[in-house]
């Protein structure tokens, strides 16, 4: 083990620890207070972040101490929840799986006030983390009311179902000419957020056109019996949701999230096979309307339809667009 303090100083530690397993760094107080944690769901499209929405998840953790969880990457996320109020910040970069067994890891993640799932290859997360102590103390902090959020990759493993990236990403493209591609894979059983049980989430939405994938994703887990409605949250890049323990759920961002249910089964959903799925409902989310995911209900967004017919997705919007 090598460790490495940079300065020391007013009770305020920077700190890099390094193991062949994992790195570790340290920013703020040396000993940050146990807080009074509200809970609450930070989900990030990935890219920029809105600096509210980290203030936000800041504030649920009541000012403590923020833990970070990455397998690529460095620490800039510590200087990030510093700004937003955090009273320390650490972040663990794993670089194998046996340091989601390790003591001081799960130490670290035992105590903290709040959870932070960066963005990366949610393929790692999958591997690394799930049927792992790192993965039951994540489970236990959701339990016990501490905020939990991530991005990209980190919002990805989410909800009950996850992409997992196993076989390296699909396009939409490629997923509505043959859902049962080998590159669809989904993962479950990983991370347990009751509100978002029978949801699987997808990020960069609209920049990278994750639009089709994600519909290929909710006619499988219909079609398979693993989720009946299944549903999706999307999160543009550079914009964020943020989910209240109740179920209440406002946009951060000058974007869009999209809140997605099939509650039927796909009429054709084969291998080899451009998929035929229809009525398939959206609610089109902004920062000035709310989503309650417990009713599955919006207000003040823009509620539509979509129809795959062959691998073509249509929309019943004005104008035909499916975004």
């Amino acid at each position: 083990m090598r460790l490495t303090v940079f300065f020391l100083a007013a009770a305020l530690l920077v700190v890099a620890q390094s193991q062949k397993a994992y790195e570790y760094f340290h920013l703020g107080k040396v000993e940050a207070p146990r807080s009074q944690t509200a809970g609450g769901f930070l989900l990030a499209g990935g890219g920029k972040t809105p600096d509210d929405a980290y203030r936000w998840f800041i504030r649920k953790a009541g000012t403590g101490a923020a833990v970070t969880l990455r397998a690529s990457g460095a620490d800039a996320m510590n200087q990030v929840f510093i700004d937003a109020g955090a009273a320390s910040a650490s972040t663990v970069l794993f670089h194998e799986r046996s340091a989601s067994s390790d003591a001081f890891v799960i130490e670290k993640l035992r105590g903290a006030s709040a959870v932070f799932l960066a963005g990366g290859d949610q393929w790692k997360y999958v591997s690394y983390w799930k049927d792992t102590p790192v993965a039951a103390t994540i489970n236990d902090l959701i339990a016990k009311g501490v905020p939990v959020g991530g991005s990209s990759a980190g919002l990805a493993i989410l909800g009950e179902f996850g992409f997992s990236a196993e076989k390296d990403t699909i396009t939409s493209k490629q997923a509505l000419a043959n859902p049962y591609d080998p590159a669809v894979t989904i993962s479950t059983d990983f991370i347990r957020i009751p509100l978002l049980r029978g949801v699987i989430t997808d990020t960069h939405f609209v920049r990278r056109d994750r639009l089709g994938r994600t519909l290929v994703f909710l006619a499988r887990l219909f079609h398979d019996g693993k989720a009946r409605p299944a549903s999706s949250i999307a999160v543009d890049e550079g914009n964020a949701v943020l989910l209240e323990p109740n179920g209440s759920a406002t946009v951060s961002g000058s974007g869009y999230a999209y809140f997605i249910r099939a509650a039927a089964d796909p009429e054709i959903c084969e291998a080899g096979k451009p998929l035929t799925f229809r009525g398939i409902a959206v609610y089109r989310l902004d920062r000035t309307g709310k989503f309650d995911v417990r009713s599955w209900r919006g207000d003040g967004g823009t509620a539509y339809t979509l129809n795959v017919e062959a691998g073509e997705v249509r929309s019943t919007q004005t104008g035909g667009g499916v975004y």
